[in-house]
């Protein structure tokens, strides 16, 4: 059975669908758009956010899963098992160990051979940059959704501002990710909603926005 989304819920469709539509390249806007309709049963329609999402973040792990997800909830079986599968090759290549085991998980319900994966378990200690020529991480683990620095990621000196929510960030998100916020993201965000940062209402939004992009929502 359907959910049927609340006027909250319908609101928040209804501002990424129109940040998707401003901007066909925002992969944050498609990605939580589809987030959004699959909570809402609206599977498909998240579907099409997804797999536009996948189209310009191809390595976008998390998404493969909760593509499989909305085409099992759209009843599209066989088109599921193959975005699973396919998920999961990205995720243990990436080492995104858990999209990876979810996805195993859910291929394994559907009673589909479990793919093995080609990476080892989840490193315990610090992480190794293994890609030749590419710039070493400090073993930071970044947990934004979207990180494209894998084992690149170099933790941030210090916390980005003050307060609780600046030391969540340095906490959890690494340097590469807040700079892209800082450079691309919070730019679009300001111009597309005409943010006035000098009210509470713009500040709460543009708040709101950025730890959906930062993935601590």
């Amino acid at each position: 059975m359907s959910k049927i989304p609340g006027e909250a819920e319908l609101e928040r469709i209804a501002q990424f669908r129109k940040m998707a539509t401003d901007d066909p390249e925002n992969e944050l806007a498609h990605y939580r758009l589809g987030d959004l309709l699959l909570k809402g049963g609206q599977a498909a329609e998240a579907v099409a956010s997804f797999r536009r999402t996948l189209e310009l973040s191809p390595q976008f792990s998390k998404v493969h899963q909760l593509l499989g997800q909305a085409l099992l909830q759209a009843g599209q079986r066989a088109e599921a098992a193959d975005a699973l599968r396919k998920g999961f090759g990205v995720a243990d290549e990436r080492g995104d160990y858990m999209p990876r085991d979810e996805m195993a998980r859910l291929l394994a319900e559907m009673g589909e051979p479990a793919p093995v994966p080609k990476r080892a378990p989840a490193p315990s200690g610090p992480l190794l940059n293994l890609e030749i020529g590419g710039p070493a991480g400090d073993g930071f683990k970044c947990q934004r959704p979207t990180c494209m620095a894998g084992a690149r990621a170099r933790k941030m000196p210090a916390a980005p501002f003050g307060e609780e929510l600046g030391q969540r960030i340095h906490a959890t998100v690494c340097a590469d990710c807040w700079g892209d916020w800082l450079k691309n993201y919070s730019i679009k965000v300001i111009n597309e909603l005409r943010l006035d940062l000098r009210t509470e209402h713009g500040e709460a939004e543009y708040n709101k926005y950025m730890r959906e992009f930062l993935g601590i929502e």
